[in-house]
């Protein structure tokens, strides 16, 4: 569980979702307008563990529209995998991927393909907003399951977190204020409030950008340092990707920095 946390820390923190009431058979459970992003996106990531560079992440948005359940969908995927030195020890190949609602921004479905060292998991996840249900299947070869988990309403797994935070206005926020964050991950339904923290310049390997910043507060753990202990940042522009996250662990530093994007829709705000 550890390894996977290491590399993937940032993106369970960004399940946000807003209720709203259920509609009939055939629409969209809410709609939430959004020009933050469209097909056809990558951004890239460097992973650094203190001054290692220990890994390598690839947010990208397909290039055409997906159909599910009837639905037109964003096909969404978070890949990620060791390098160097860290590759030889642990060897991280993981794959997640969500087809996203265009008018919800609520994942339809969602997959995992998780290969960590001698640890595999491949799994599916149907979702059922009319009922705030999901449809898990394991697709393990020798034991494959099938679960029926009752979610929060509108709830988000990892991918979808990503985009739908995007969605958010943060001008009309203030220092302080506290967003509730309903999530699904793993079998388990879970809440973080997220803070907002104001506007940021920050670093990265892409260059200094504008940002939002927003701190999680994290439950008693055995990984993390204090509630406080991880820093999300996103494009203070219209695009608002996500372009530092970074979390003081037991173990060390935990930096998920930008190198480089294409196929945005807004001209980047960078500082210099």
């Amino acid at each position: 569980m550890t390894r996977r946390w290491l590399l993937f820390t940032p993106a369970v923190l960004l399940l946000l979702v807003a209720a709203q009431p259920a509609l009939g058979p055939g629409d969209a459970v809410r709609n939430v307008p959004q020009s933050s992003f469209g097909r056809g996106e990558t951004i890239k990531y460097t992973v650094h563990y203190g001054l290692i560079n220990g890994g390598e992440a690839t947010v990208e948005t397909g290039g055409s529209l997906e159909r599910v359940n009837d639905r037109p969908c964003y096909k969404a995927t978070v890949s990620g995998k060791t390098t160097g030195s860290f590759d030889f020890f642990l060897r991280i190949r993981d794959q997640w991927r969500a087809y996203i609602d265009t008018a919800s921004i609520l994942p339809l479905r969602a997959q995992r393909d998780i290969a960590e060292k001698n640890y595999r998991k491949k799994e599916t996840v149907e979702f059922d907003h009319l009922h705030d249900i999901a449809e898990v299947q394991d697709h393990d070869k020798e034991n494959p399951k099938h679960t029926t988990v009752k979610v929060a309403n509108n709830t988000l797994e990892l991918v979808s977190g990503f985009y739908y935070l995007r969605t958010i206005n943060f001008d009309r926020m203030k220092v302080g204020d506290v967003v509730r964050m309903p999530g699904y991950f793993d079998g388990d339904n879970f809440i973080l409030d997220v803070v907002y923290k104001g506007r940021e310049v920050v670093e990265t390997k892409a260059g200094d950008v504008r940002a939002f910043k927003l701190v999680p507060r994290m439950p008693n753990n055995k990984l993390f340092r204090g509630e406080n202990a991880i820093s999300v940042y996103l494009s203070d522009d219209r695009n608002k990707i996500p372009v530092l996250f970074q979390a003081e662990m037991f173990v060390g530093t935990v930096k998920v920095d930008m190198v480089r994007y294409q196929g945005l829709k807004w001209k980047l705000n960078l500082a210099n």
